[in-house]
């Protein structure tokens, strides 16, 4: 009985939670077509280590934005790349390439960025990675944004392109709730939640907020460390764009030892969030999906308890089932729809293990570890 107890309490609280989310995605408008004339200087800013098969694509695509090109820069930052990198840059013109002060083994992807944002002309910096795709009106989309709603920080959306393998779609289906969760989060003001694929921020609040300073030395957080830095100093002028034409394209991992690699180092630095509202929500997400491996281990020495493990996934998908496919609608990636529900046992394990394992041991980023 307590186990049915303890099962229907965390399904009530999760089917809340999603609930939540899925009123706030709902309820978060596209931001429609462009009104506003172009004035802003835009910096854009790519940290890139080895990078020398993928930033070609990237910049192709940067040099054919919508955005009028004497409004806007864009600056490599080559962390000390050993790939050919800087070489494949040096075949476009108006890039500036600047490297990141101090020697290669105590550079990181922070200090990259940190030196972009230092030698950016324009007031908005925009971030993406060497490895992603953007289309011709993401500039001009997000400018737009930033101009209509005075906002000092923008969170925007991302996809991964992927083959049709399951670790490529696996990754796919998992990072489109992400995104969804992201969406909704900031919407709400509830917690902070981006990815640095494609941020947008201005230079002032960056350093008013002190930059990296406090979370330089952790793995990851780029993105979501920063963000919250930021939203404490104007929590009512961080939001999400939802816009088609923002989307930004970014590969997955190949392997899943590459997989669990980047997972791990995303999920390190869970324990550096000062926001309790994420730490509330991530502790609860973990104890929800640990509670099955209770129910597992339940159902060995009782068989009865095997309907409550059938129940747990059923009730599990049918909850967040709804929300996946308004998001996948989104994105017009309704075809991963198909998958969400097989994958559900592998989303479980790689939820609980990594939220374990991401807080011991080290994690390679671009060749270099970090603790």
């Amino acid at each position: 009985m307590l186990l049915w107890l303890i099962t229907i309490f965390f399904l009530i609280i999760y089917a809340a939670l999603i609930a939540f989310y899925s009123f706030h995605w709902k309820n978060l408008k596209k931001t429609g077509s462009k009104t506003s004339t172009p004035i802003s200087f835009i910096s854009v800013v790519i940290a890139a280590r080895n990078e020398a098969s993928t930033i070609s694509e990237l910049l192709r695509d940067l040099q054919n934005q919508d955005y009028p090109s004497h409004l806007f820069e864009v600056l490599v930052v080559d962390d000390f790349s050993t790939d050919g990198t800087a070489g494949v840059i040096n075949q476009f013109q108006n890039i500036r390439v600047i490297q990141p002060p101090g020697p290669s083994h105590l550079s990181s992807k922070k200090k990259a960025i940190a030196a972009g944002v230092e030698y950016a002309k324009g007031e908005l910096i925009l971030i993406t990675d060497a490895d992603c795709r953007v289309q011709p009106g993401w500039i001009s989309t997000i400018e737009s944004f930033y101009q209509k709603h005075d906002a000092v920080f923008i969170a925007a959306p991302v996809k991964f392109s992927y083959q049709n393998n399951i670790v490529e779609l696996f990754q796919a289906t998992d990072f489109l709730v992400l995104q969804g969760i992201t969406a909704a989060s900031v919407s709400a003001n509830f917690h902070s939640m981006c990815n640095g694929a494609n941020l947008a921020y201005t230079k002032n609040a960056f350093y008013e907020a002190g930059g990296f300073e406090g979370i330089d030395s952790v793995a990851s957080g780029d993105d979501m460390l920063l963000m919250y830095k930021i939203w404490k100093k104007h929590p009512q002028k961080v939001f999400y764009l939802k816009d088609e034409k923002a989307i930004v394209n970014t590969e997955p991992m190949k392997s899943w030892k590459d997989l669990f690699m980047q997972r791990r180092r995303w999920a390190s630095k869970t324990i550096h969030y000062d926001d309790w509202r994420i730490t509330a929500v991530l502790a609860f997400i973990l104890f929800f999906n640990a509670w099955f491996f209770i129910l597992l281990i339940a159902a060995i020495f009782n068989s009865s308890s095997w309907i409550l493990v059938l129940i747990y996934l059923i009730v599990k998908i049918v909850i967040e089932f709804p929300f996946v496919y308004m998001v996948s609608s989104f994105y017009k990636e309704q075809r991963l729809l198909k998958f969400f529900p097989l994958f559900q046992p592998l989303h479980i394990f790689y939820t609980v293990f990594i939220g374990i394992l991401s807080q011991f041991g080290k994690y390679e980023w671009k060749g270099r570890q970090t603790k």
